[in-house]
């Protein structure tokens, strides 16, 4: 059975409470079912713990979340009263996006050490563990690899317990398969190993036949378990048009590949309102994409897409 369509914004800056409160409250009018900060030091201004406190403040069913926390950036401890207090004040409102941490620029500029990717993992599957101990009634006493935790009971306890969706995404096996046991969303992202975002490798890694892999690795993982998984698409560049063709070739050209593959690519979205629906319904046949993040100055743009699509 598919699961309906919903959708989301994700907003890395804004210049006032005002303004963030305005992009807010028009996501949740046009139907959005969520908000997103990302957590990165550089070309992101927000806190996403504050921001997010603020855009449950001003709206009343819109979810909130960041998209996603990197996890070498804070203790779990700390972490989870974070964000216990934010799904408290939200009430019941978040959907907790965590990760491994990938931004060389960020570790570089924070003087934090960046170790390897199975390190980062195994030290993000630890966090993920304290977490939902600590969210869990009674004391957590965890003692792993990277964390240490004796007889603490988190409080507050999140409204929504065990229940609460945890937000994982990635685009290589190991960081799949730790989404596919543990998080309730999973993004399907690039594979961003490189530590930078615009590197052809990464570009590659989102064409349709590398996430056919990302999709057979988290069936694989999840086993059983599989249909209890919303998988998430973000997207860096929507445009709509009744005339795609010279974008369409371009896109083609700068992946190396047909212009059908390259629209098909789960990164972008461009086209009339009719084939941008028609878009969106392939790839949710294809790799079960029914949640579909946006940057926040799309809101408006894809809203009709929205209105057509969004629970059904």
């Amino acid at each position: 059975m598919e699961r309906p369509f919903r959708f989301g914004v994700i907003t890395p800056k804004c210049g006032s409470g005002r303004e963030l409160t305005e992009q807010a409250r028009k996501a949740e009018a046009l139907g959005y079912s969520s908000l997103f900060v990302p957590d990165h030091f550089v070309d992101h201004d927000l806190a996403p713990t504050v921001a997010l406190t603020h855009v449950a403040a001003v709206t009343d069913t819109l979810r909130v979340g960041p998209l996603v926390l990197g996890n070498d950036y804070k203790h779990p401890v700390v972490l989870a009263r974070e964000m216990a207090t934010l799904d408290l004040l939200s009430g019941g409102r978040l959907e907790l996006g965590i990760g491994a941490g990938w931004m060389t620029v960020d570790y570089d500029k924070a003087g934090l050490p960046l170790d390897r990717p199975s390190v980062r993992i195994a030290r993000l599957a630890e966090s993920i563990a304290i977490l939902k101990g600590l969210f869990a009634p009674g004391p957590l006493t965890f003692h792993g690899e990277h964390y240490r935790v004796t007889d603490l009971d988190g409080m507050p306890k999140p409204p929504q317990g065990a229940n609460l969706p945890f937000l994982i995404g990635g685009g290589g096996q190991k960081i799949l398969g730790l989404a596919a046991r543990e998080a309730t969303i999973v993004g399907i992202n690039a594979n961003l190993r490189t530590g930078e975002g615009d590197s052809r490798e990464t570009a590659q890694s989102l064409l349709p036949e590398a996430t056919d892999q990302k999709l057979a690795w988290l069936r694989a993982a999840a086993g059983e378990g599989y249909a209890r998984l919303e998988i998430q698409s973000l997207l860096g560049f929507v445009h709509v048009t009744d005339d795609a063709s010279d974008i369409t070739r371009a896109m083609a050209g700068s992946f190396g590949v047909s212009e059908a593959d390259a629209v098909l690519a789960p990164a972008t979205l461009v086209g009339s309102v009719d084939s941008i629906v028609d878009l969106l319904e392939q790839r949710r046949e294809r790799w079960q994409m029914s949640y579909i993040v946006v940057p926040i100055e799309s809101t408006e743009t894809l809203a009709p897409v929205v209105a057509r699509l969004a629970g059904k």
